[in-house]
C-alpha cells in the first residue's frame, strides 16, 4: 500500500467499503490512512 499515492489509497478504500469487503481488509487501508494523516479525508462510511 506504500506505493499507492494519498489520492488512490482513498479511492480504493471507499471502493472496498461500498463493496462491503472484510473487515480486516478494511483495516489494512484505515491503518495506512492514519498513518499518512488522512483520517480527516474519510467519512463514516462503515
Amino acid at each position: 500500500m506504500e506505493n499507492l499515492s494519498d489520492e488512490l489509497l482513498l479511492e480504493s478504500y471507499y471502493t472496498a467499503c461500498e463493496l462491503q469487503l472484510s473487515p480486516d481488509f478494511l483495516s489494512l487501508f484505515e491503518e495506512e490512512i492514519h498513518k499518512r494523516c488522512l483520517s480527516h479525508k474519510i467519512k463514516n462510511t462503515v
